[in-house]
């Protein structure tokens, strides 16, 4: 197995409850998401929820990136701040209340500016991430060659297809700085080519820093755990009322996570298989 440990909380649900009147949507949930240290090699985190229909995924969505107040309980993340010291600037990590605008979040219809270029849009992007102050062409132009789309730079969103949307939304939010991303069915509707260039595009963006963590809420649970370090089903508990988190599988430990190939190996379709059997 892969040498790796997990450290620091990266982020915590704290005992989330949510309500609409008297009928409870969210109840209990609790987990956490660490820091995955891999001896040399920047290595994030990549995490699936998962879930049937209707069972509250699109509301804990909202309540983790800050979007929706819960009835009760907190999101937790981890925030790096320069702080000035004797020995100069040094980075401190504190935890802090999640707040709405603090991640990165693409929904599933990746709305854009219609009347600004995809230029445009980045660099407004751009602007908003004071560590790129006087860099933002340039990280522009990095991404754009990166991503593969160099090319459509000066075209409007209507001239665009549904993966190049969905590449320009992704380089939006890095580029605002956050280190968490929030993915909305990022699967749904491409065809198996786009498909293979969307897991690798995400993949490449989970090993760009040590802290990325992205968060993906998805019905293609095989594409989802495929890419996966760590899944949470959401579900619910006999006689209770609301959803909760009723299993975390570490796939890690079962040997699933940073593999290629994983859809070839057996504990991958039996780890289906548990999942399926939870919703």
């Amino acid at each position: 197995m892969t040498a790796y440990t997990k450290k620091e909380v990266l982020l915590e649900a704290r005992n989330i409850f949510l309500s609409y009147g008297n009928k409870c949507i969210l109840h209990d949930i609790n987990f956490n998401i660490r820091d995955i240290v891999r001896p040399g090699m920047l290595q994030g985190q990549v995490v699936s929820l998962v879930g049937r229909s209707g069972i509250g995924k699109t509301q804990l969505f909202r309540v983790l990136s800050g979007l929706q107040k819960p009835s009760s309980g907190q999101i937790m993340i981890r925030e790096r701040k320069p702080t000035l010291s004797a020995a100069g600037t040094i980075e401190v990590n504190h935890e802090r209340p999640v707040h709405a605008g603090d991640m990165g979040v693409i929904f599933q219809n990746y709305y854009q500016f219609e009347w600004r270029t995809v230029k445009q849009s980045l660099m407004l992007a751009a602007r908003q991430n004071p560590a790129l102050k006087g860099k933002e062409e340039d990280t522009i132009l990095h991404y754009a060659s990166q991503f593969d789309i160099p090319d459509i730079l000066h075209h409007y969103p209507k001239q665009l297809s549904g993966g190049q949307q969905q590449r320009v939304s992704i380089i939006q939010q890095l580029l605002k700085g956050s280190d968490f991303l929030l993915l909305d069915e990022p699967f749904s509707g491409l065809d198996i080519c786009v498909l293979d260039k969307v897991v690798e595009l995400l993949l490449q963006v989970s090993l760009s820093d040590e802290l990325k963590t992205l968060i993906i809420v998805s019905h293609d649970i095989a594409t989802a755990v495929a890419i996966s370090d760590t899944v949470f089903i959401l579900g619910k508990k006999v006689g209770q009322e609301g959803s909760t988190i009723v299993r975390e599988i570490d796939l890690i430990e079962r040997g699933l996570a940073w593999q290629r190939a994983v859809r070839r190996e057996k504990a991958f379709e039996d780890t289906l298989d548990e999942i399926n059997a939870c919703l």
